[in-house]
């Protein structure tokens, strides 16, 4: 199993499905119990009701109350069962509901499940999936809006992902699931039922590695480059400043743990100059560390300082006051001018 395939998917083929970020989560979480009868769905409203995002939709009834669980209100318990379940030989995936409500069971994922490989010197694996749905931008209340993916990118022995179009969704939840290291997957969830997202996606093609970054876009002016939701926000941005004969080029990471920045150095030693966007925060996060590393990769191309668009260092602000926390078109924009004109 691997990740998302190239542009140029044969939209004639009858493999193809025209499908939103939610359904491409729907369909390869299916993909998946079809493929390994190890593969467990649990969470809270994850079976009768299909989720709150409904991206668990009919997993349930079409395989069973044994294999998607509905759990308590327990987030330590979901990780600490999927634990056991895994060194035992199954392979759960727990979804999240929201990402602010992980915090309960981090002590599970930081101290168990991201060392019991290291620590029984590879002889146990825990090929466990936690589905965070993460980001603002949907009017939520307070811990409904978050962006911790910092926090467990940091931590050795987790390795972090996140999708950002239909494609992505449907091969690398895939890939995550038969993945041997515990994966956390983070989801841009207010995009999930975004019809302007809906993408073409080729349930036969053979796609790329999962923990892999890909070019969403050329250009030669300047590089953005981002994650999950942050990616549509760059790609808007590259399309406004098309529009005045600036050509921007745009990198998805998809992989935030570990990082591969390979495609941003190639990409940044030709267009001198780089805008990373996140909807987390700025201090000690992963815009930091790619400022850092394509500082010491790529110091003598660089002709002009790397620029960083974020969330504030603040807590999540209240809904009438969110659309000035989250990076959008006008800031990248704004960031690419002074980067421009350095």
């Amino acid at each position: 199993m691997a990740a998302p395939v190239k542009d140029n998917v044969s939209a004639a083929s009858s493999s193809v499905q025209n499908l939103t970020i939610g359904k491409a989560l729907n369909q390869g979480l299916r993909a998946a119990m079809e493929a390994d009868d190890k593969v467990l769905m649990m969470g809270e409203d994850v079976g009768k009701l299909g989720g709150v995002f409904r991206i668990t939709d009919g997993l349930q009834k079409d395989f069973g109350e044994q294999r998607v669980l509905d759990t308590p209100l327990a987030e330590s318990g979901i990780i600490g069962t999927a634990v056991g379940l895994a060194v035992r030989g199954f392979r759960p995936v727990c979804e999240i509901q929201f990402e602010g409500f992980i915090f309960p069971g981090f002590d599970q994922i930081v101290s168990q499940l991201a060392k019991l490989h290291y620590r029984s010197e590879g002889r146990i694996k825990v090929p466990v999936v936690i589905r965070v749905p993460f980001g603002g931008g949907i009017g939520a209340v307070e811990h409904h809006s978050e962006s911790p993916e910092s926090l467990f990118a940091h931590v050795a022995g987790l390795k972090v992902v996140s999708c950002s179009n239909p494609v992505d969704a449907y091969w690398m939840i895939q890939q995550a699931i038969a993945c041997d290291d515990p994966v956390l997957f983070f989801e841009p969830k207010r995009l999930y039922h975004s019809g302007n997202l809906k993408a073409p996606v080729d349930t036969s093609a053979t796609p790329d590695p999962l923990f892999a970054s890909r070019v969403a876009r050329t250009g030669d002016a300047a590089t953005l480059v981002g994650y999950g939701p942050s990616v549509k926000v760059c790609l808007d941005a590259a399309t406004a400043a098309a529009e005045e004969g600036r050509s921007l080029e745009v990198i998805d990471l998809r992989t935030l743990s570990p990082l591969d920045l390979g495609p941003v150095f190639e990409s940044v030693r030709r267009t001198g100059r780089l805008i990373a966007v996140s909807e987390a925060p700025s201090e000690s996060s992963l815009t930091s560390e790619i400022a850092t590393r394509v500082q010491q990769e790529c110091f003598y191309s660089l002709e002009a300082p790397v620029l960083r668009v974020t969330g504030f260092d603040t807590p999540y602000p209240p809904t009438k006051l969110e659309e000035h926390y989250l990076p959008d078109l006008d800031r990248v924009l704004h960031a690419v001018d002074r980067s421009l004109a350095w």
